[in-house]
């Protein structure tokens, strides 16, 4: 499995991005996926997460109601959709396949930068 995240960038404080994690591989469509994120000096943080169907959504309490998981099976890929985007939401964010729901990880890909300026 590989994973590639792309749509980072930098945009003012209220601005939207979306971001894209395309996956390889024929499994996708029956693997849980999640976004984390980790800023400078910070730990790895936990951002959103979503089943194989895309029936059950998680988001941290930090970006609910802002970010939006989802995903096409079609097309092997993975979103977050970011809203009212702030400076503290700068990071790199990672998405990552689910080994065991709800929180065991196995694959990341490599990260793409989202820089939020004031």
């Amino acid at each position: 499995v590989q994973l590639q995240a792309s749509g980072g960038g930098s945009v003012q404080a209220g601005g939207s991005l979306r971001l894209s994690c395309a996956a390889s591989g024929r499994t996708f469509r029956v693997d849980a996926m999640g976004w984390f994120r980790q800023a400078p000096g910070k730990e790895r943080e936990f951002v959103a997460s979503i089943t194989s169907r895309g029936h059950v959504k998680s988001h941290s309490d930090s970006v609910s109601g802002r970010f939006t998981i989802s995903r096409d099976n079609d097309k092997n890929t993975l979103y977050l959709q970011m809203n009212s985007l702030k400076p503290e939401d700068t990071a790199v964010y990672y998405c990552a396949k689910i080994k065991r729901w709800p929180a065991t990880y196995d694959y990341w890909g490599q990260g793409t930068l989202v820089t939020v300026s004031s």
